[in-house]
């Protein structure tokens, strides 16, 4: 028997980011509230051999919400043992990657490539339901791979007909990388080609912008990628204040308790030296959008010097005098 979603598919979502929504990112956001979360996308082969650094991308999140693992692959053999090793360990959605659109993703003909390769997609979304199980699939995409190529809708039918839960689509082709603006209109085309849920992602950083995607698209929820960097509480914030509630925003020592604990997080997963490496994109972006007067000269300076230290506990020392010092706002 095929499991389904629960209820109803949840509405905001943290997108699944290459390098940055791993396991200590995840927690922190559904630490706050996020109604759902993605891991950072993992290949098929890579996750059968048994990569080191793959199978630290599929590492479930504490908390609640569902454990929601992307896949990506240029075969459908590949795909479907990824399913299948995915299933087997317990996953609870599958989200096929069809959006990614860097050259290092797209060389290698998966990702967004797939886009303009209609037959081998439908292959691997039917090598995904088959692997998995049983385990409720989504697929994630962008509107095509060029304009002349805006074949999302056609994907989504096949999707939908194979068995897939839910679509995200993301509101740019593949060409136009992250430049430009998303064209939450264009998403409708798959919306009314469908009767499963769609996702709107592509430039939603706050409630305004999200109800701008929902009411040009569509789409019954959005997806929110690079402004939750920094403030892992955003989607929370959203889904709340699309239903019409009250969020209250976390304290200037929650948020440093939040990212003090995403740094040991993340030394815990990938080791002392390299975790702390990998952490200093979230600690960039964690100054860059804290509130308060500050000088940009001095934000940019304070985030260089915090980037350079290679001692969690002199990192933490100085975030704590950051973000509890009178120049911001009080704790």
């Amino acid at each position: 028997m095929v499991r389904v979603l629960n209820n109803e598919a949840e509405r905001v979502w943290l997108a699944p980011m290459s390098g940055s929504t791993d396991a200590a990112f995840r927690r922190q956001a559904v630490r706050f509230g996020c109604p759902a979360v993605v891991s950072e996308m993992v290949a098929g082969e890579a996750l059968a051999a048994n990569r080191k650094d793959m199978v630290r991308r599929t590492c479930r999140h504490e908390g609640r919400g569902r454990w929601i693992v992307q896949l990506a692959a240029r075969r459908p053999e590949d795909m479907r043992k990824g399913a299948e090793l995915l299933a087997e360990a317990g996953v609870d959605q599958i989200d096929i990657n069809m959006g990614c659109p860097s050259r290092q993703v797209t060389g290698g003909a998966s990702g967004s490539a797939l886009m303009r390769e209609p037959d081998l997609a439908r292959a691997i979304i039917d090598a995904a339901i088959e692997g998995g199980q049983g385990v409720p699939v989504s697929l994630k995409m962008r509107l095509g791979w060029d304009d002349g190529q805006l074949n999302a809708p056609d994907l989504a039918r096949h999707a939908e007909q194979a068995g897939v839960v839910m679509l995200t689509v993301h509101g740019r082709t593949r060409c136009q990388f992250y430049k430009g603006r998303a064209n939450w209109v264009a998403i409708a085309d798959t919306v009314n080609a469908v009767g499963v849920p769609v996702i709107a992602n592509g430039d939603v950083s706050d409630t305004p912008s999200a109800l701008n995607a929902l009411d040009q698209s569509g789409a019954y929820g959005v997806m929110i990628g690079r402004a939750a960097m920094g403030q892992p509480w955003l989607p929370a914030k959203i889904a709340a204040e699309l239903e019409g509630g009250f969020y209250r925003m976390p304290s200037r020592a929650e948020q440093l308790d939040s990212l003090i604990s995403q740094i040991e997080e993340s030394q815990s997963l990938y080791g002392k030296s390299l975790g702390l490496r990998i952490v200093r994109k979230h600690v960039a972006a964690a100054i860059d959008k804290l509130d308060g007067h500050w000088d940009e000269r001095d934000r940019r300076e304070t985030r260089s010097a915090a980037c350079q230290i290679d001692c969690a506990k002199a990192l933490s020392s100085m975030l704590a005098d950051i973000f509890l010092e009178e120049r911001g706002v009080a704790a």
